[in-house]
């Protein structure tokens, strides 16, 4: 049974910083291309960050995010990072994170993790 459980959203004041983590379990986690993605309500879920599976671990971001979110992956904890820094109001979602095996096309999601940047 494939289970994806993210954690590590909470209220944050802008400028600050947050670390979402997600971990897999009953996929060979190595394999998967892993991504973070945001949705607030009435619109459109997003991608934010993801992390390609394999030995290249390449990495890209949305516009709106680079420079300031960072993804990594650690393959012998089955779990993916976004480190979020210089946090802003409008970064405010629920963070989904998603697995999806390399070559493949089904997607395995979790079930989202609040982050609200609000003084």
């Amino acid at each position: 049974q494939v289970q994806i459980v993210e954690s590590g959203g909470g209220l944050v004041q802008p400028g600050g910083s947050l670390r979402l983590s997600c971990a897999a379990s009953g996929i060979l986690f190595s394999m998967y291309s892993m991504g973070w993605y945001r949705q607030v309500p009435g619109k459109q879920r997003e991608l934010v960050a993801a992390i390609s599976g394999g030995r290249t671990n390449y990495a890209d971001y949305a516009d709106s995010v680079k420079g300031r979110f960072t993804i990594s992956r650690d393959n012998a904890k089955n779990t993916v990072y976004l480190q979020m820094n210089s946090l802003k109001p409008e970064d405010t979602a629920v963070y989904y994170c998603k697995a999806r095996r390399t070559g493949g096309n089904y997607d395995y999601w979790g079930q989202g993790t609040q982050v609200t940047v609000s003084s």
